[in-house]
């Protein structure tokens, strides 16, 4: 699985749900807030967000990570930033499960 994969095949359709459950249009791109001052999520938004996400990838490729854990809340550089800083989150996560 790449970056581009999680982006289409997870991220997108976690997006996709959010925005039906919350009646939101938002555009799935790498460049799009996640967190901060700069996205339309609010922090339950991303709670759910997150968790589709982790079912996705249970789901899919049955890949059973946790995203907001201790690492993710610890780091410099928010893995919740955009689309693709959480996509290179998730492809980090999985790498280092299957080693």
């Amino acid at each position: 699985m790449n970056q581009a994969e999680i982006i289409e095949q997870i991220i997108g359709p976690a997006i996709e749900e959010y925005n039906d459950a919350n009646g939101e249009d938002l555009q799935l791109s790498p460049e799009l807030p996640l967190f901060g001052k700069d996205s339309k999520i609010d922090s339950l938004g991303l709670v759910s967000l997150i968790v589709e996400i982790e079912n996705l990838l249970s789901e899919k490729y049955d890949v059973s990570v946790s995203l907001a854990d201790e690492k993710a809340m610890s780091q410099t550089k928010s893995p919740f930033k955009n689309v693709d800083s959480l996509s290179n989150y998730i492809l980090q996560l999985i790498n280092a499960s299957a080693s």
